[in-house]
């Protein structure tokens, strides 16, 4: 884009961009009034430290605005958080809860911010490119789910390539792919009616969670998820629209089914639902409702964990001893745990020499006869 003039544009003219990702986000869906999206910037984008700033030293020509005209609109496509700002001084009221906070400027000031510096465009097409590095990754950086969903909307509503999009957000080209097929799988499962947003058990949405978790080949598998690369209309099949319930369940919990999601952090949580997903028994048990932890033990071969138990009880057991002159108090109850674990390691190390040499089995068993 190659802005040639800057223009003076009344504050009553401006909108603000009700199609900015991060809106939706914050569930405001294409329904949200200037109103809210005054509100949620208010509240979600730290414009209180803009009314300071633009309070004491007014706005600065050279923060102008990019607006396009939309729909019988002047749409604010860069700068809503500004435009917040001067309708907060203007108006104070709009604030009930917080006008105490906002400083009082005088009659010049007002009329000075009646009108704001701005570059008109023709469409968000044009803009797009300048804005993007500036929008995603600025100072004020958008979450991975608006991202995503400002990469799908630029890839197919103008044709960017996706590799085109990571060079203009500065963004590898791996990461932007992972991005927007992870919003594409949400789309389905939205689609599908098998997940809901509003509907997950906390408040934040963790869309990390899915974009890394279908990366996972045994959960992208379980799910039916096409090969990477493959843009479908549909990423997941209809016939696996249960599986990817399922998936969203595990992830995000549902607050109507009263069902918190399994999945706490990506690492490990993610690595042990993969696994889990891939063995029947331990896939059962989770579905069954025993947990993650529970399945993801059901779904281990059983000589690594026996492996496991005796490296953990040897660390267990040698801190332990390292503590003995300065924490053992003479206690008989500990003494006589000590000696239970004694004889369960001595029984242990037995069964194992037994395993371990047939013959020495036979000839350790006592004879019978007299």
């Amino acid at each position: 884009m190659h802005p040639v003039a800057i223009e003076l544009v009344n504050v009553s003219d401006l909108a603000f961009d009700d199609k900015n990702p991060r809106l939706s986000e914050a569930g405001l869906n294409g329904h949200a009034t200037e109103n809210d999206i005054l509100h949620f910037l208010w509240d979600a984008m730290d414009v209180r430290e803009l009314v300071m700033s633009i309070a004491a030293s007014g706005f600065f020509p050279h923060e102008h605005l990019i607006v396009a005209h939309e729909n019988e609109r002047c749409v604010v496509l860069e700068g809503n958080r500004r435009l917040a700002a001067v309708k907060a001084l203007l108006e104070p009221s709009l604030f009930e809860a917080d006008s105490a906070r906002i400083p009082v400027i005088g009659r010049e000031a007002k009329a000075a911010l009646q009108t704001l510096p701005a570059v008109r465009i023709a469409t968000r097409e044009e803009a797009w490119r300048y804005l993007g590095f500036k929008h995603v990754n600025g100072p004020a950086k958008w979450s991975s789910f608006a991202k995503s969903q400002y990469i799908a909307g630029i890839h197919r509503d103008y044709g960017i390539e996706l590799e085109d999009i990571a060079q203009q957000i500065g963004d590898t080209h791996r990461t932007v792919q992972r991005l927007f097929r992870g919003y594409a799988v949400l789309e389905a499962a939205e689609n599908l009616k098998v997940f809901q947003r509003e509907d997950r058990w906390y408040p934040h949405f963790s869309f990390s969670h899915l974009y890394t978790g279908i990366g996972y080949a045994g959960i992208g598998e379980f799910i039916g998820l096409r090969p990477e690369g493959d843009e479908a209309s549909e990423p997941v099949p209809r016939d696996n629209a249960e599986e990817l319930r399922e998936l969203f369940l595990w992830l995000y919990g549902s607050r109507k089914a009263q069902t918190p999601p399994v999945i706490g952090k990506q690492n490990p949580h993610l690595r042990q639902l993969e696994s889990v997903v891939a063995q029947k028994e331990a896939l059962a048990a989770l579905r069954a409702g025993h947990g993650l932890d529970y399945a993801y033990e059901l779904s281990r071969p059983s000589g690594t964990v026996f492996e496991e138990c005796l490296f953990t009880a040897r660390r267990s057991l040698q801190k332990a001893h390292g503590m003995l002159e300065e924490s053992y108090d003479g206690s008989e109850e500990l003494l006589r745990i000590a000696g239970s674990i004694a004889n369960l390691a001595d029984s242990l190390y037995e069964a194992m020499e037994r395993q371990r040499n047939p013959r020495q089995k036979r000839r350790l068993t006592p004879k019978t006869d007299v």
